[in-house]
C-alpha cells in the first residue's frame, strides 16, 4: 500500500502533522451567499441533493473560497430512509418531516436494503464528479447518518429534544426497534460502499443523537451498529478510513474508541481537548472541536479557543473541525480567519 499524500488522509492514518488539516462540518451551507443562490435555483433542498450538477457546485464552493483540505459530499442523512421507502419532506422553518415506523406494518412496507441504490444513484454521480473536479490535494469525504440517529427520525417523524419516542420503543417494542435498526444498518453499508466505489476517500458516520442514550443503550444502539458498518466496509475497502461522530457522548467517547475500529473520532465542543489528547488521541485521530458559535461572534475568543485546541492536540493525529456544523448566521470572514489561524499554527 502506498502511503497517503493528502493531509487529511495522512492524519486519519495516524500521522502527527505540524499543521493539521482543516475542514468544517456543513462547510457548504446557508452562511455562504453563493450557496443561497444555488439553493434558490434548485427550488427545494431535496432537489439540490439529487441534482449532481448543483450538488457538485455547492460542495466545491467552500473549497474555492477557503481552501479547505477536504470536501464533504453535499447530501443529507435522511436520504437513506427515503430510499427505503419513507416519505420525506423539508418544511420551511420547521426541518424534516418523515412518515413514521411505529408498527410492524410500517416496517413491512419498507424496501430491502439492497434496493436503496435506485433512489440514491444521483448521489453516487455527484461523488464521481467531485473526484474529477476537486484539486488534487483535497480529499473527498462521503458520509451517512448512524443507524440510531436515523432511527430516531423514522420513529418520531421529526427531530425531538431528547429522542424520547425512539428511546421508548427500545423498551416497549424491542423486537420492532431491533428490526428497524438492522434495516437501517444494512442500508447504510450499501450506501457507504457505493460512495466509496464512486470515489469517496474517507467516510464519516454521524450519530448526532448519541448523547441522550443511557450507558447500556449507547453500547447496543451506537457502538454495535458502527462496528457492523465498519467491519463490512473494512472488508471491502480496507484502506478507506472511517470517522465516527457520537455527538454528546462526552466521556463515553473513550469507550467508543476502545470498542470500535474507528480511524478517527469527532468530538463536540463540550469535550475538553486536553482530555481528548490524553484519552483518545493515542488510539486514533481526533477531529474537532471549536464551538460553531465562535464563527458567528468572531474576535479574540475565536482566536484564543482555536489556538487552545491546536496546542492541546498538537502531539497526535488531529483534524481541525468544529464541534458541530456551521450555523446559517456564521460570518464567512470569521471562517476565513479561522483557516488563517490553523494554517499559521506553530
Amino acid at each position: 500500500m502506498t502511503p497517503p499524500t493528502k493531509t487529511l488522509l495522512r492524519a486519519l492514518a495516524g500521522e502527527t502533522l505540524p499543521t493539521p488539516p482543516i475542514w468544517l462540518m456543513r462547510q457548504a451551507g446557508r452562511y455562504l451567499p453563493e450557496y443561497r443562490a444555488v439553493r434558490e435555483k434548485a427550488g427545494g433542498f431535496l432537489d439540490l441533493c439529487y441534482n449532481p450538477d448543483l450538488a457538485t457546485e455547492v460542495t466545491l464552493q467552500p473549497i474555492r473560497r477557503f481552501g479547505f483540505d477536504a470536501a464533504i459530499l453535499f447530501a443529507d442523512i435522511l436520504l437513506v430512509p427515503q430510499a427505503l421507502g419513507a416519505k420525506l419532506a423539508f418544511e420551511a422553518g420547521e426541518g424534516p418531516r418523515l412518515s413514521t415506523v411505529i408498527r410492524k406494518e410500517d416496517l413491512a412496507v419498507l424496501k430491502p436494503a439492497s434496493a436503496v441504490h435506485e433512489t440514491l444513484s444521483p448521489i453516487y454521480e455527484t461523488v464521481r464528479r467531485l473526484r474529477s473536479e476537486l484539486p488534487s490535494h483535497v480529499a473527498l469525504i462521503g458520509f451517512a447518518g448512524a443507524p440510531w440517529t436515523v432511527a430516531t427520525y423514522m420513529i418520531a417523524g421529526r427531530g425531538t429534544p431528547d429522542q424520547a419516542p425512539a428511546r421508548r420503543m427500545i423498551v416497549e417494542a424491542p423486537e420492532l426497534f431491533a428490526a428497524l435498526l438492522d434495516r437501517i444498518t444494512e442500508a447504510t453499508i450499501e450506501y457507504l460502499d457505493a460512495q466509496i466505489e464512486a470515489g469517496a476517500e474517507a467516510v464519516k458516520i454521524f450519530d448526532s443523537w448519541a448523547g441522550p442514550l443511557n450507558f447500556e443503550d449507547f453500547e447496543t444502539c451506537c457502538i454495535a451498529p458502527f462496528n457492523r458498518i465498519a467491519a463490512a466496509l473494512k472488508e471491502r475497502h480496507p484502506n478507506v478510513p472511517i470517522i465516527g461522530f457520537p455527538r454528546g457522548a462526552g466521556a463515553r467517547s473513550a469507550a467508543f474508541v476502545k470498542a470500535t475500529d474507528a480511524d478517527a473520532i469527532a468530538i463536540d465542543q463540550s469535550v475538553d481537548p486536553a482530555w481528548a489528547a490524553e484519552n483518545l488521541q493515542g488510539k486514533c485521530a481526533v477531529q474537532g472541536n471549536l464551538d460553531p458559535l465562535l464563527l458567528v461572534t468572531g474576535g479574540a475568543r475565536l482566536e484564543s479557543q482555536a489556538r487552545r485546541i491546536l496546542r492541546a492536540l498538537r502531539n497526535g493525529p488531529h483534524v481541525f473541525n468544529l464541534g458541530h456544523g456551521i450555523t446559517p448566521d456564521a460570518d464567512p470572514d470569521n471562517v476565513a480567519r479561522l483557516v488563517e489561524i490553523v494554517r499559521s499554527a506553530e
